[in-house]
């Protein structure tokens, strides 16, 4: 039986070494390009750089050729449409925003302080859309100890913009982490009981808001405590241009619930 097992798991891995070796990069810019004028030099380009070295990902991955090659044309001071291509190409085979502003960082003390602003420019074009994407959300996690957790989905009609929930505890007094992505933030609402009851927030990670109906907004920074009374109407989330998330913890109470109201409207956000 394990000798089966040990079978069916080699003939997986080699049909995967397979697979990737067959992946085969296509590239014709340089027969676009200089085809007619120098076509030897087309045909090198395309054919054997990409279509025979680039396309050996068996040896190296895809990844680590983008690294290899962005890293050799900063080091050369080059940061014209070739860098920007292959700046293009590292960000589809997965070198992500965060990544790519420390390898141009570690190029910086090794090549040069100017070619590093050179490349800068334009990777900051590159990874430009990556701002509220997967990238920033995972720089905003190494900033804090608790996670992001899921979408927040059972409440998502309650919230403009996308949230996540953590559960940090369950036991005694459940609490959860709440995180919000730039300009997110939650309906108003309000913890109803007729004793005890409402809500405490711990500023966790990142820059949010908190506003009581009727008073200025609170701005809420890692550390700052938030005691929310029950049955007073409010709502928080994040700043503009900020990931944020806070610790909430439920109030035990008599006949509590939460009562979702209508949305905090832009104009009242944009005020902020």
């Amino acid at each position: 039986m394990n000798k089966i097992r040990i079978t069916a798991v080699s003939v997986c891995i080699l049909l995967t070494l397979n697979i990737m070796a067959q992946q085969k990069i296509v590239q014709t810019a340089g027969r676009q390009q200089l085809g007619e004028f120098a076509p030897e030099f087309a045909h090198l380009n395309d054919d054997v750089l990409f279509g025979e070295v680039w396309s050996r990902n068996d040896l190296l991955s895809l990844r680590d050729r983008s690294l290899v090659t962005i890293t050799s044309l900063i080091s050369q001071g080059i940061t014209d449409s070739s860098l920007t291509y292959h700046l293009q190409e590292a960000k589809k085979n997965g070198i992500t925003r965060t990544e790519a502003a420390e390898i141009i960082t570690h190029i910086a003390f090794y090549a040069g302080w100017p070619k590093a602003w050179g490349a800068f420019r334009l990777a900051k074009d590159v990874w430009n859309d990556d701002v509220n994407g997967e990238d920033a959300k995972a720089a905003f996690q190494r900033e804090m100890i608790f996670p992001i957790g899921e979408p927040n989905t059972a409440y998502a009609k309650y919230f403009i913009g996308n949230s996540y929930l953590a559960p940090v505890s369950t036991d005694q007094i459940p609490f959860f982490n709440v995180t919000f992505e730039p300009g997110c933030r939650n309906n108003w609402h309000i913890h109803k009981a007729e004793t005890g009851g409402g809500q405490m927030l711990v500023g966790v990670a990142g820059r949010g808001w908190y506003q009581e109906e009727g008073k200025p907004a609170v701005e809420i920074l890692p550390g700052t405590v938030i005691h929310i009374p029950a049955n007073v109407k409010h709502w928080h989330g994040a700043a503009k241009d900020s990931w944020f998330s806070h610790l909430a913890f439920e109030v035990p109470g008599e006949k509590s619930e939460n009562v979702w109201l209508e949305p905090v409207t832009d104009e009242e956000y944009g005020k902020l």
